[in-house]
């Protein structure tokens, strides 16, 4: 997640969204004279009211406040010109096209490829392949050696021969000198559509046909067919992989098989996890993962090794990823989800890749219906002439007079688009690899295809006149990326830079940044009082921690673990009962394991440093300069408030 989808995400608490006016409103304040309106001011409490946690802002008076704070920093973003700048306008119409994608649906086709969707993912394909590149708008001649070049590959396949000598031979993806065309095993919205359609309709251990893709001509075998595994919950325990040059290359490994010997003995996983994890993001919560699915981890050995495991609380053996040793165990099996919990996710999935071709026809047919379109016919043959046989080779060129063809063509309700608007969408059209003969049906499929565009082109210019909620989102994003860059200039980027400013902030605040007590120290745990007995007496011989688990853990039996460094009071590796003194404790018990402890250095509690608290400091800093720039602007603009027509709405919104 970006800092701008993160900031998006917080701004719901106080997003207000530009709703469409209507007759039944006053004006409930203004800035600098420019009004804002109680419809808004209702409708934005009202949407955001069960999404806000903080109770100070379901109260009217203070969500008045934060509407009014919000729409200060926006006029200031206007004020500072930011609307005009070119990064901001190119990401506001990049997010304009992604929202426009939800109104160029169609919800019958929609449901088909749904349905089809969701049957593919109960199966995952395990394929192998070949392809020969060429480029969809490649011209005829290309296309046609490529496709010779694919045929002549799967005769020989087809012909018995072996499929991962011919991919290695052949194929034209770099991937495939080394693994010999495969692909692994995945399911659907993986691949492109066309390819993931041959991988569900070719049996196993079959060849299918030539399949053509936007990357070129393919022909796959189906490898194997398996059920989908849905998802599971693990826990692990990591030891990161030796750095290269270290001395002790298998350190990691012969830890784990140390750890992994203790759980054999019956010690537990959580306690291990807690203890000797190297995963720090999930060692405190006993080594416990989110779930996941295949192919959403970027190790396989780690996935097959969690799905191999059949019954709660299973362990795996070690094993290596290409991130350290592990040891996992089985926490949750999940099948995979039903329809009806997948549609929001399988919507989304359908829009972004070949299967939207299908809506796209759709919605021709749609707004070919809802639209008043004519042609100039006249003006359609003259132009019509002007295209030659020079377009198959790409050689075609735009007339010198192409001024002279600004009359209209086409008329879409009262927008006219002209002739030279259509002649240089021929041109760009040349490499579209079409071969329609003659020229004359090249035309007209040119021209049925720009009529599309161009009603599709109209439909989505008129969203906002069509659509009040699209209106609406898009005010509410206009604005929001507009704050989004207003608070990066004038407060974030100003905590990271003004120096004298911090550190003035962390000497009035440094007393909120406490070290606990810490120790310097080292841990020796066991299960067994014999054992720890024996690394007492040795400890108290100065023996090092390496040498007493050299000397005690023997014949592939781990008696006893060490752990040393920097622990902070309150750290899951410090078992309770420690005391923080100087010196080797004596024995003490908690749960099933006994410890012993030598302490080398006990650090009081203490202020943090500036630098051991930046963090911190930085982010407290912006919360402080963005309360104060309010302030700041409401003396920069002038806000009326209409208390009359405030205290209405409140009783309307709290009768």
């Amino acid at each position: 997640m970006s800092i701008k989808q993160l900031f998006f995400g917080l701004l719901l608490t106080v997003a207000f969204t530009g709703f469409a006016q209507n007759k039944n409103k006053e004006v409930l304040f203004t800035i600098n004279d420019k009004p804002y309106y109680t419809d808004e001011f209702a409708r934005v409490y009202k949407k955001n009211l069960d999404l806000v946690k903080d109770e100070s802002q379901k109260d009217l008076n203070q969500y008045l406040e934060l509407f009014v704070g919000y729409k200060l920093k926006v006029n200031k973003a206007y004020k500072l010109g930011l609307q005009n700048n070119v990064q901001y306008q190119n990401e506001l119409k990049s997010y304009r096209t992604q929202l426009a994608k939800n109104y160029f649906n169609d919800t019958k086709i929609t449901q088909e490829l749904m349905e089809e969707g969701y049957n593919r993912l109960q199966k995952e394909i395990k394929a192998s392949h070949i392809l020969i590149l060429v480029d969809e708008n490649a011209s005829p001649e290309d296309t046609l050696k490529a496709y010779k070049k694919i045929e002549d590959i799967s005769k020989k396949a087809l012909a018995g021969e072996d499929f991962g000598t011919l991919a290695t031979q052949y194929s034209e993806d770099p991937s495939a000198k080394e693994n010999k065309g495969s692909l692994g095993y995945f399911s659907a919205f993986r691949m492109v559509y066309p390819f993931e359609t041959a991988a569900y309709n070719t049996p196993k251990g079959k060849i299918s046909k030539i399949i053509r893709t936007r990357f070129g001509y393919h022909i796959l075998k189906v490898d194997d067919i398996r059920p989908n595994r849905g998802e599971v919950t693990v826990a692990h325990i990591m030891i990161l992989n030796p750095k290269e040059g270290d001395a002790d290359q298998d350190k990691a490994k012969n830890t784990i098989n140390e750890i992994y010997t203790k759980i054999s003995q019956g010690e537990k996983f959580e306690d291990l996890a807690k203890q000797f994890s190297d995963d720090k993001s999930s060692s405190s919560k006993g080594g416990v993962l989110n779930r996941f699915a295949s192919g959403q981890l970027s190790s396989e050995e780690f996935e097959n090794a969690a799905f191999a495991l059949t019954e709660k609380n299973q362990i795996s053996k070690p094993f290596q990823s290409q991130f350290g040793w592990h040891i996992v165990k089985l926490i949750e099996k999940h099948p995979v989800k039903t329809m009806d919990e997948m549609k929001g996710e399988l919507e989304a999935k359908i829009g972004k890749d070949d299967r939207s071709k299908k809506i796209v026809a759709s919605l021709n047919e749609k707004l070919r219906k809802k639209y008043t379109f004519k042609r100039d016919n006249k003006q359609y043959a003259a132009l019509a002439k002007l295209v030659t046989a020079d377009f198959y080779d790409s050689k075609w060129k735009l007339p010198a007079n192409i001024d002279d063809y600004k009359t209209t063509l086409l008329t879409i309700n009262a927008k006219k688009i002209d002739g030279k608007t259509f002649l240089e969408y021929v041109d760009k059209q040349q490499k579209s690899g079409l071969t329609i003969k003659p020229v004359a049906k090249l035309v007209d499929a040119l021209y049925d295809k720009f009529l599309n565009e161009q009603l599709t082109a109209y439909y989505d210019e008129n969203l906002e006149n069509e659509f009040p909620e699209f209106a609406n989102v898009m005010e509410e994003y206009r604005d929001g990326l507009l704050l989004f860059d207003l608070m990066e200039k004038e407060i974030w980027e100003r905590s990271k830079t003004d120096t004298v400013g911090l550190q003035k902030f962390y000497e009035a605040h440094k007393m909120e940044h406490l070290w606990k007590k810490r120790i310097d120290a080292t841990i020796i745990s066991s299960t067994k009082l014999e054992e720890i007995k024996k690394a007492l007496a040795l400890l108290k011989k100065k023996t090092e921690p390496q040498d007493i688990k050299a000397k005690l853990n023997v014949n592939n039996v781990v008696n006893v673990m060490t752990n040393s460094g920097t622990f902070e009071e309150g750290s899951d590796a410090l078992p309770k009962g420690i005391k923080y003194e100087v010196g080797i404790s004596d024995i003490f018990k908690e749960g099933e394991y006994y410890f012993v402890t030598k302490v080398d250095k006990v650090l009081p509690e203490g202020v943090k440093t500036f630098e051991e608290c930046k963090g911190k400091i930085v982010n407290d800093y912006q919360q402080y300069l963005e309360q104060n720039w309010v302030n700041d602007l409401k003396k920069e603009f002038t806000v009326k408030i209409n208390t009359d027509v405030f205290e209405n709405v409140k009783k309307q919104l709290n009768p």
